[in-house]
């Protein structure tokens, strides 16, 4: 079931067979994945038919939100989550709170803590 308060996106992308396409989807049925767009095309039995296009075919994706703000605050939330994911990956946890800074003179190459 699509949830019209969503929205609408309309992308516009070229295909080796029949050139440059334009689609008009619900916004729930597309997402940038992996340096893809991937769209729902279809239903199959209980599956969705979706398909991937590379970014590099793609010329835009236009979309219809309810308020801009509200969709840079979410793509703002997904940049922060990700950033934190990295980071704790990285310093392993809450370890960046205790551990202190490490500075390095790019220049100099000296160590400056």
């Amino acid at each position: 079931m699509v949830d019209d308060d969503l929205g609408t996106a309309t992308i516009v992308y070229e295909t080796a067979d029949d050139g440059t396409v334009e689609r008009t989807v619900q916004n729930e049925h597309i997402a940038y994945f992996q340096d893809h767009w991937i769209l729902k095309t279809d239903e199959d039995a209980d599956r969705d038919v979706v398909r991937r296009i590379p970014r590099e075919r793609v010329h835009y994706v236009e979309r219809s939100v309810e308020e801009f703000e509200q969709e840079v605050g979410t793509l703002r939330n997904q940049v922060e989550s990700l950033a934190d994911d990295v980071r704790s990956k990285l310093l392993g946890g809450d370890e960046r709170s205790e551990q202190e800074a490490h500075h390095i003179d790019v220049e100099s190459d000296e160590d400056t803590t």
